[in-house]
């Protein structure tokens, strides 16, 4: 995902932001934040993707918190708030998920079995009016918010679940 976003959306570089602590799953099994951070660099492995742990720097540990602090502290830089489709569906859940779309261009990557669930969910309808069609990806990180792509990218077979419990391992 991460390259097909550096390529079809033009993007300088990719973050990978390795949280505290995602709101929506339980702490319980969840390996250390600096585990995390060391397992996400070991796999990132290109100059243009950084695994960083800003998130616990910001203090913040919601979506619309991060990238309203990452504004206030990188003005001049353009964000593209990068996800798969299984978040598009779930995305109702997400506290003040309508800011984010309001703030931040989204660009959402295929994954099966979402993508048509995620397509016709209550985000995807919401913002129906913003999103750009796939060949217009390239000029998301321009567009004013809200602007969103759905970017139908083949899909990778590898789980992050089942990478994870592999410690990291591709």
């Amino acid at each position: 995902m991460s390259l097909a976003a550096l390529a079809q959306l033009r993007l300088d570089a990719v973050w990978w932001l390795v949280s505290p602590q995602n709101p929506l799953k339980p702490a319980a099994g969840m390996a250390p934040a600096a585990d995390r951070l060391a397992s996400a660099r070991r796999v990132a492995a290109h100059p243009r993707i950084v695994a960083t742990a800003i998130e616990a720097g910001l203090g913040t540990r919601y979506t619309a918190d991060t990238l309203a602090a990452l504004r206030r502290r990188f003005p001049r830089t353009r964000f593209v708030w990068l996800m798969g489709a299984d978040n598009l569906l779930q995305m109702p859940r997400w506290r003040d998920w309508p800011a984010i779309f309001a703030a931040t261009p989204v660009a959402v990557f295929n994954r099966r079995p979402y993508a048509l669930g995620a397509l016709s969910g209550v985000a995807a309808r919401r913002f129906a009016g913003f999103r750009l069609r796939a060949d217009a990806a390239g000029r998301l990180a321009a567009a004013d918010p809200p602007a969103w792509v759905f970017l139908p990218t083949p899909v990778h077979p590898a789980s992050s679940t089942a990478l994870r419990a592999r410690g990291g391992r591709a």
